[in-house]
């Protein structure tokens, strides 16, 4: 894989000049707290219309809509898994959040997307096996496929950041 079509950042995710950025969502994606809630306050009122005729969301499913106020001109929405200790399947579902985000973005010919840290948050996932986790979904997803032709991971705090900055240096 070209190292050039993953780049980390540290920022707002909301603000990126990008064609997709994914959505960390819940289940109903009528938006929540988190970058749930930001990308929701960010898009303005119309996101959430298109949200509500999408009936949600499965965990480890994805679902895109359009970007309305944001920058980006796509949502990609994703439930990753809430974490119970590794024994309900976790994993996997959140590989497949990767995955399935992925496989829209090559669908619609979308050539940059933002990913978040998803389930990280109130989700509860360990954040350094999640970072493992997206990193190697991706790299293994860029490899096999010219679409996105870049993946950027958009990080909030300077711990995350350290943990994707070293899984993408390997």
């Amino acid at each position: 894989m070209n190292k050039n079509r993953v780049e980390l950042i540290k920022g707002d995710i909301t603000s990126l000049d990008v064609e997709a950025i994914v959505n960390a969502a819940n289940n109903s994606l009528l938006g929540g707290g988190g970058v749930d809630g930001a990308i929701h306050n960010a898009a303005g009122p119309d996101l959430l219309t298109e949200c509500e005729k999408l009936n949600g969301c499965e965990t480890g499913h994805s679902k895109i809509t359009d970007g309305y106020r944001l920058k980006a001109k796509h949502v990609i929405h994703t439930v990753g898994p809430v974490w119970y200790g590794g024994y309900r399947d976790e994993h996997s579902l959140l590989a497949s959040c990767y995955k399935t985000s992925l496989a829209l973005a090559k669908e619609k010919k979308i050539k940059t997307l933002a990913f978040p840290g998803i389930s990280i948050g109130a989700y509860g996932f360990p954040k350094d096996l999640a970072a493992l986790i997206a990193v190697n979904e991706t790299k293994r997803f860029l490899n096999k496929n010219s679409y996105p032709q870049k993946v950027i991971f958009v990080t909030y705090g300077d711990d995350s950041y350290e943990t994707y900055r070293k899984l993408l240096d390997q």
